[in-house]
């Protein structure tokens, strides 16, 4: 997420600002709904939505002082219709995402997205089937679609689209020379960040001191671990699965690790060697260390 950007929960004096974003929006998204044209949805986006929906969670993200998005949350629905969740289940539905015209392209939608996922984990949502550009952008961020319907109040077809609740994992960033820490596990070519997943009951930093000593022999107490920031990315040969990856800076700069029974070598990797050889995850992982000068570019 760019540091000029902060997501906050909508406010009662977002609402007129919020609602001509959306009215912008989803006039240029859905060009076939003639309704739009005269505003009728961004009457019952403020009559509805955002005042009578006593289970809604509205966010918005919030750049320079100017709201350019906007998230509806229904923990259970979904979508851009209005009849059942197709999602039942699901962590909670997107009933709204919009992003003002003049901000699209700029990674906005999807950080409203991971935010949601970080918060409940499952989404789903539905889609008008004429909005290719909504559908696209949902597809690439891993949602598949799970069935159809006719919006009652259109006549136009819906689709329902789900996404699994992201792996969530914890890594450290250890630079050494400009080069950065990386390991594979035995029977594996690719290599990874030190860390992986937690266990029941652990925070964290619990989970990534745990992880350092079992795989590399370090002893990292958790209070030396400072959280640098989240990568969300596609998670290495899980199918699409999507994947929360929270780094941590901290502990010791002398060290010498040594494999331990599922680790097959480690290794320090500049830039061009990273990109080659790990993970997806770690293209982004190193963009932010030379953004921050602790790496060449």
């Amino acid at each position: 997420m760019s540091s000029e950007m902060i997501i906050r929960r909508y406010r009662a004096s977002d609402q007129d600002v919020v609602t001509d974003l959306w009215s912008r929006a989803v006039q240029r998204a859905h060009p076939f709904l003639g309704e739009e044209d005269r505003g009728e949805r961004a009457r019952i986006l403020r009559e509805a939505d955002l005042v009578r929906a006593e289970n809604a969670e509205n966010w918005v993200a919030e750049r320079e002082g100017s709201v350019v998005g906007l998230l509806g949350l229904l923990p259970g629905g979904t979508g851009e219709g209005s009849g059942e969740a197709p999602g039942a289940g699901a962590g909670a539905g997107v009933g709204g995402l919009v992003v003002a015209p003049e901000a699209q392209g700029g990674g906005i939608g999807r950080e409203l997205l991971e935010h949601a996922a970080s918060l409940h984990g499952a989404l789903a949502l539905e889609v008008f089937e004429g909005n290719g550009t909504a559908r696209r952008f949902f597809a690439r961020q891993g949602f598949t679609e799970r069935g159809r319907r006719t919006d009652e109040e259109t006549g136009h077809p819906l689709i329902a689209l789900e996404r699994a609740a992201p792996l969530k994992s914890v890594s450290w960033l250890h630079v050494r020379d400009g080069r950065l820490l990386s390991v594979r596990t035995r029977g594996n070519d690719t290599f990874y960040l030190p860390g992986g997943k937690y266990e029941a009951g652990e925070t964290a930093r619990e989970a990534l001191s745990r992880e350092l000593r079992e795989e590399l022999g370090l002893v990292v107490p958790v209070e030396d671990l400072s959280e640098a920031f989240v990568i969300h990315d596609v998670a290495h040969g899980k199918n699409g699965r999507r994947l929360r990856m929270t780094c941590f800076t901290g502990g010791p700069q002398d060290i010498a690790p040594v494999p331990g029974r599922e680790i097959a070598e480690f290794a320090w990797f500049d830039r061009q060697e990273a990109r080659e050889r790990c993970a997806p995850a770690h293209s982004q992982v190193v963009n932010r260390l030379i953004a921050q000068g602790r790496m060449p570019g």
